[in-house]
């Protein structure tokens, strides 16, 4: 209760703050999570959901409404000679009401209540995996802005690389074919960022509709989040592993709605019941008013009736081994692809490590000595060009693979649903 009271409250005050500015937003990944939970339709399908069959097992415990009759017995037909007055017959009122056995109606309403936890899980599973589609795109969007940082950077060199191309083509210090590779340098580099920004636009839109948010609200990320990969220490823990996946514990739910099921069936072979009352009233004089009051009980064990539920419970029987099955092969594969990921994500962060650290420093030192070189006419234009686009190329592949790393981590996360 205390989480959907913190849900609300984030959700007015960031909703206020969207009306209250004509600027955009910086929204965090938890609070786009927090109104993923509260407001994306998909998650609102499973609690309409859940709230359906907790409603049909409340109501599964009610009886047959009862049956009412009025009308003639022994009533002769027109034209036929009444010998006697007890020829005339009766007018009769019957009623009659259907009492089904206690042991079916508890088992109907445990089996109906059983199949909205299956639900429940469910909706944890949807949400795990809008969980990591949010992020991935999150992260894919931190990333955009990281190259819209460096594609601007790389703008402000390229003009003016370009700027010293066109100086020094009329004192004969360079030719007009460099003037014009810089001149497209510079254009490819504003064509990126055209690029950059429609992409953006994109994730933006994107990220939106999974909040179930309006289009005309304007929203940005947090650049200055930190992403790190924590691996987990429950590779081998199949019982952690058990715990913490939805689509585990929904098999389990899914087990267990089979075995009230199951009980469900066994139930069928215990009797019903019926009571019926007829009130007959003369309609000669001389003659008593008469009734009838009937109990009646049914024979499911008769063997024309039972082969039906018995034979349901030997097919669930089958299902629920096939369902633990179905477990065990998920928590085995989970494992392998954990371990797999853990390793996976431990070298490639050392390879963004090296490009951040080695590779990147390295090629700017070398821009910067060819440029200096070039101001001091010491060097050609292409080979300016060509240290800067190595420069530009290396920056670029980092961000690739700082984006590769992260949804690594997503899907790591996915896994490990956290």
């Amino acid at each position: 209760m205390k989480s959907n009271i913190k849900i609300i409250i984030l959700f007015a005050g960031f909703w206020f703050g969207l009306i209250s500015w004509s600027n955009a937003q910086v929204i965090s990944l938890d609070s786009v999570l927090s109104l993923i939970a509260m407001k994306n339709p998909t998650l609102q399908q499973y609690d309409n959901k859940v709230h359906a069959l907790n409603a049909y097992a409340e109501g599964s415990k009610s009886w047959m409404a009862p049956m009412v009759g009025f009308g003639p017995y022994w009533y002769p037909y027109p034209g036929q000679k009444v010998m006697e007055n007890r020829d005339k017959g009766f007018w009769m009122f019957t009623a009659e009401q259907d009492i089904p056995n206690p042991y079916k109606l508890n088992a109907k309403k445990n089996y109906l209540a059983a199949k909205s936890s299956v639900e429940e899980q469910g909706r944890k599973q949807q949400f795990n995996n809008l969980r990591a589609e949010a992020r991935s795109i999150y992260y894919q969007w931190i990333v955009r802005e990281k190259k819209l940082s460096v594609l601007h950077e790389n703008e402000r060199i390229a003009d003016l690389i370009l700027k010293l191309a066109q100086i020094r083509y009329p004192l004969n210090q360079g030719n007009l074919g460099s003037v014009y590779k810089a001149e497209a340098r510079l254009h490819e580099v504003q064509n990126m960022i055209l690029m950059l920004h429609g992409e953006i636009e994109g994730k933006r839109l994107m990220l939106k509709v999974l909040m179930n948010l309006p289009s005309q609200f304007k929203i940005d990320v947090d650049t200055t989040i930190q992403i790190h990969f924590h691996p987990d220490n429950i590779l081998t823990d199949t019982l952690t592993i058990h715990e913490q996946r939805s689509d585990i514990r929904q098999i389990d739910k899914m087990i267990e709605t089979m075995r009230l099921n199951q009980q469900l069936q066994r139930a069928q072979a215990k009797p019903d019941f019926k009571i019926r009352f007829d009130h007959m009233s003369p309609r000669g004089s001389g003659m008593p008013q008469q009734f009838t009051l009937m109990g009646m009980i049914s024979i499911p064990i008769a063997p024309w009736s039972s082969k039906m539920y018995k034979s349901e419970i030997t097919g669930m029987n089958y299902e629920i081994e096939a369902l633990n099955k179905s477990k065990e092969a998920i928590i085995t594969q989970t494992q392998g692809e954990l371990s797999a990921m853990s390793v996976q994500l431990n070298s490639h962060a050392q390879q963004i490590e090296n490009y951040k650290t080695k590779i990147i420093p390295a090629l700017q030192k070398n821009y910067k000595t060819v440029m200096l070189a070039y101001e001091e006419n010491k060097e050609q234009l292409p080979i300016v060009i060509g240290a800067w686009e190595a420069m530009n190329m290396a920056q670029m592949e980092y961000l690739n693979q700082l984006e590769e790393h992260y949804l690594m981590i997503v899907n790591y996360e996915k896994q490990l649903e956290r």
